[in-house]
């Protein structure tokens, strides 16, 4: 390795196929296992996560060390090992073609420019798929690289990226593992390609993203339609305009200055935009990435349901992805702060913005995103309050047995058998208004009951000091909850 490679992989980072270690540690075997089980890589020993260089004694007795921990992997697994200035050991480990590796802390992979460990049953899974390359890693060979290669779209994700003053482009795309050298010839990948390519349909039929605009939030009545193909990164620009431009904006004016407040965070549908790009099944060919601005409503869909291994109860818990090598792309960029966090940014975004939660929707084929505006939130307040008018209405009207049976049905039969004979009609009424809804004022079940003010306050303080309801917080903003 000469001193040019070396400074670019300084450059560049870790990454999916990089993976720096300041020292040998216990970790080392993981970390061969995750390379080896995924599609090889380097390991630098003697430089810091950051990039540093702090180097580290080599000797036959380290180099010994190192071979010991990968013959200890169950297959054992062969490595090649360079030095760089008598102070960088470099590990260099294959794909391995015995899948899956294992070390004394258990199964790992790569994913973006971490090792992750397998459960069970992704062993189980990964065994299974054995030998099947991801569609973005897989060598396209009908790409002509210069010609098909678009240096325009390659220096603008430098830029995006924080790769400035770099004059390698060869050698850049091999280290960001777009890329391969063989016998002389540059061949790029699906992930290359898609980046890259100065005409991404040329390669493919799944590399646009469709954005339309509706005028109510049904699909019918068409306001303006985009296609978008011209490279992963310039797809998620175009497409994050496109619903930045058709959004609703409202402004708050309370000081010497406006606020402006959009119908939606940007957080919150880039990052939408952003998970449908990345992790959509690009061997589906039955349907475009669709993004939809409705009246109301946002609706991001992609072919491909949750990538194999992630159950649904893990959504949005761990990350796992279906294109390694476009995800950690992205992560290079603004677009992905962190892999496997987008979900939870989403949901932050709207909580920030007291907008109602994301709706993710996910089948065998296909995934969807939904974002509400408040709109949507003010209707469901108004359908929930409406339901719990008509249930108060109907708790008004039954009998002390229907009652005490309903009560019963709701908090258990221990209670009801406590105090149910202590208490009179209204009392149980007001227990089980406030099981319908919490925030119920006295002033309301005034109303309701027909009762004055002076009385609800009497049947409260019985119901408190039998230990039934409590207030929790101020009589404004606070609550009323049933003890059972």
């Amino acid at each position: 390795m000469n001193e040019k490679d070396f400074e670019l992989i300084l450059k560049t980072g870790e990454s999916f196929f990089v993976e720096f270690k300041e020292s040998i540690d216990k970790s080392l075997a993981k970390e061969i296992v995750a390379f080896s089980n995924s599609q090889g890589g380097r390991i630098f020993i003697g430089i810091t996560d950051n990039g540093e260089i702090k180097g580290i004694k080599i000797t036959n007795k380290v180099k010994s060390q190192i071979f010991d921990a990968v013959r200890n992997c169950d297959p054992p697994i062969e490595i090649k090992l360079s030095t760089y200035e008598n102070s960088v050991l470099v590990v260099e480990v294959s794909e391995g073609d015995k899948k899956p590796y294992l070390c004394s802390q258990g199964f790992f992979v790569r994913n973006g420019s971490n090792s992750q460990k397998l459960s069970r049953d992704e062993i189980l899974s990964f065994a299974y798929t054995e030998g099947k390359l991801t569609f973005d890693e897989q060598v396209n060979e009908d790409f002509v690289y210069p010609d098909d290669f678009d240096e325009q779209k390659f220096y603008s994700y430098l830029k995006e990226s924080n790769l400035t003053n770099i004059n390698d482009a060869k050698s850049l795309l091999i280290n960001l593992g777009i890329a391969k050298k063989v016998k002389n010839k540059i061949l790029l990948n699906n992930a290359g390609v898609l980046f890259f390519a100065k005409n991404p349909a040329k390669f493919f039929m799944t590399s646009k993203v469709v954005c339309a605009e509706y005028q109510t939030n049904d699909k019918v009545n068409i306001l303006d339609r985009k296609i978008y193909d011209d490279g992963i990164l310039e797809n998620i620009k175009q497409a994050i305009n496109f619903v930045k431009r058709r959004i609703k904006i409202e402004f708050e004016i309370k000081t010497a200055r406006r606020k402006e407040i959009p119908q939606y965070p940007e957080e919150a549908y880039r990052e939408v935009i952003v998970n449908a790009i990345m992790h959509r099944d690009y061997f589906d060919k039955s349907s475009d990435i669709i993004v939809e601005v409705y009246r109301n409503k946002i609706v991001a869909f992609n072919p491909g349901g949750l990538v194999k291994w992630l159950k649904p109860e893990e959504f949005g818990t761990i990350s796992k992805t279906r294109n390694p090598i476009i995800a950690s792309l992205l992560s290079r960029t603004i677009f992905v702060e962190k892999l496997g966090t987008g979900i939870n940014r989403i949901k932050n975004a709207m909580k920030l913005s007291n907008l109602l939660a994301p709706e993710f929707k996910f089948y065998e084929h296909s995934f969807y995103a939904n974002l509400f505006d408040k709109t949507m939130l003010k209707n469901i307040r108004i359908e929930s309050q409406e339901t719990v008018e008509k249930t108060t209405q109907k708790i008004q009207n039954l009998s002390r047995k229907e009652l005490l049976t309903l009560l019963g049905d709701k908090v258990g039969s221990k209670l009801v058998d406590k105090v149910g004979s202590k208490l009179v009609e209204n009392q149980l009424k007001i227990v089980l208004f406030i099981l319908e809804d919490e925030k119920i004022t006295k002033n309301r079940i005034s109303k309701i009951l027909n009762i004055s003010n002076t009385a609800v306050d009497k049947n409260v303080l019985k119901l408190k000091n039998l230990s039934i309801i409590k207030r929790v917080g101020p009589d404004k903003g606070g609550h009323w909850e049933v003890i059972k």
